[in-house]
């Protein structure tokens, strides 16, 4: 079984996904961080994160893996160096390559056969799973979701500058040719921005009855 979610960034998609896949006893499998994942090693070679063929060959010479739901790369554990102010405004663009999200797409695919799982992250309703057994779509006002992103990083940029980050980040992946944001077909539609993580978890596991 597959439960997805989509939904702009800072929506809660990873947070409720992770409470939802623990309470199932699911799989949790976040898309997004396969992108941040390559923007980081991408980073750490000392590469441009916005050279799309560089990119891709540095995506193809590295063996992601997940375990225990954080991204490993070549058997190392990044999860906690994906989140920073750095790879939130790198990976937006690199997750633009239509044949990044094609390679990432079927790395996705791959580790799902058979699986039951929790997978969120952008496209993941419309594009890699479009036939989910469920399909949620997380959605949160801009001032919510930055004052969020602050609050997690209360070193990083100050609330403007990640406002404004945040609607621009909105307007790109609204607009990518290849996996663009957007409600799926099908998909119930929670608005966080008033609820708390039990509230949006509740209303999962309610629509799922």
């Amino acid at each position: 079984m597959v439960i997805a979610i989509d939904g702009p960034a800072g929506s809660g998609k990873s947070t409720i996904a992770r409470k939802i896949a623990e309470e199932l006893g699911f799989y949790f499998l976040n898309t997004g961080s396969f992108y941040r994942a390559y923007t980081l090693a991408q980073i750490e070679k000392g590469l441009d994160p916005l050279d799309q063929d560089s990119v891709l060959e540095t995506a193809k010479s590295i063996v992601l893996s997940v375990e225990n739901g954080d991204i490993h790369v070549d058997g190392v554990d990044v999860e906690d160096k994906l989140h920073t102010p750095l790879i939130d405004k790198y990976s937006s663009p690199v997750s633009a390559d239509p044949r990044l999200r094609e390679h990432v797409n079927a790395q996705v695919r791959a580790l799902a056969k058979g699986m039951n799982i929790v997978t969120e992250g952008r496209d993941t309703t419309t594009v890699i799973f479009p036939d989910a057994e469920y399909k949620f779509y997380f959605d949160a006002s801009a001032e919510v979701r930055a004052k969020r992103r602050c609050a997690e990083h209360p070193d990083g940029p100050d609330y403007e500058s990640v406002l404004s980050e945040i609607n621009k980040r909105d307007e790109r992946d609204k607009n990518k040719k290849v996996g663009a944001l957007k409600i799926a077909d099908g998909a119930v539609y929670i608005d966080t921005t008033y609820l708390t993580i039990q509230q949006v978890c509740e209303k999962v596991l309610e629509a799922m009855k």
